[in-house]
């Protein structure tokens, strides 16, 4: 959509209180202001006030033709994502299965389990965490079931 001569002045605004807010360097200030009054579509006038507060345009009528340069856009950090606390209970009961004589199998199987659907409900990370304790604690279980039942068998064929 072609841009008017109001709406390049209403850039030209966006872009002096950005400036007079401190948002913008005086080279970069300049810079915008000689492409906005050479712009000629909306598009172009979005790209300049992009990562300042009130631009020209809603956002719900403008659809970009090219993607807007990253120097343009405003910078947000990440949320950090945290560890299922389960998924490290699980990981820690597993590998403890072998040293306690598999008294922690059936822990780690039990936060496994409870670690890997608070995953999927909340999006937190640890999911590997939480697999390697489910294997190695239903290893431990399945090594005394295959004992006992070694034993169970050695004492029927004593008798």
């Amino acid at each position: 959509m072609r841009a008017s001569h109001a709406d390049r002045e209403r850039a030209v605004d966006v872009l002096k209180a950005g400036f007079a807010e401190g948002r913008l360097l005086q080279p970069e200030y300049e810079q915008r202001i000689t492409r906005a009054y050479k712009a000629q579509t909306h598009a172009e006038l979005q790209m300049l006030v992009a990562d300042l507060p009130q631009g020209p345009v809603p956002q719900a009528q403008f659809v970009p033709q090219r993607p807007v340069p990253s120097t343009f856009m405003p910078m947000q950090m990440p949320m950090p994502v945290h560890t299922n606390s389960s998924a490290t209970g699980a990981l820690v009961c597993g590998l403890m299965t072998p040293v306690t004589w598999g008294l922690t199998a059936i822990p780690a199987v039990i936060l496994g389990h409870k670690a890997r659907a608070e995953i999927r409900r909340t999006g937190e990370r640890g999911d590997g965490q939480a697999l390697t304790g489910l294997v190695l604690g239903w290893l431990g279980i399945g090594g005394w079931a295959l004992f006992i039942l070694v034993t169970i068998l050695v004492a029927a064929t004593n008798l």
